[in-house]
């Protein structure tokens, strides 16, 4: 884990977080949000789904956006103050997802961060939006 302060955060820079989004991920992820949608969880009712397979939960997805502010840029330290998201596309089990935030704006007189936010499947975003954080700081 790092911890940039705001004093060192420059419009653009980004940090990243990449992960395969497991069986096992799926699984937690329903036990803890209480979330047990069959699309997410039944591969029998999945397959008569738009989706045709199980997807994996779309917070699930954008919490990796979480792991990037809160252990990479700020990281060590940070407060989420809020979240937007759209969901593009569905991520599928097995498939590696890549977090990325990028700083968009500095507000120096409270400290916040603004990320331009998004994952992605290769190639293809499965996910936008931009974040709001208070960056820890030297002062």
């Amino acid at each position: 884990m790092t911890t940039v302060y705001f004093e060192d955060i420059k419009i653009g820079d980004f940090a990243e977080y990449g992960k395969t989004i497991t069986e096992a991920d799926v699984l937690l992820f329903s036990a803890v949000s209480g979330d047990n949608n069959p699309v997410h969880l039944n591969q029998s009712y999945a397959e008569q789904s738009a989706f045709k397979t199980r997807i994996a939960h779309g917070m699930l997805t954008a919490s990796l956006i979480s792991t990037v502010v809160g252990t990479r840029l700020p990281g060590e330290g940070t407060i989420y103050l809020s979240q937007s998201t759209r969901f593009k596309a569905p991520v599928q089990l097995g498939e590696t997802v890549t977090a990325r935030a990028t700083v968009a704006e500095l507000f120096p007189e409270k400290k916040r961060v603004r990320f331009i936010t998004e994952c992605r499947v290769g190639d293809k975003v499965v996910l936008e939006g931009e974040s709001l954080v208070l960056a820890p700081s030297r002062g």
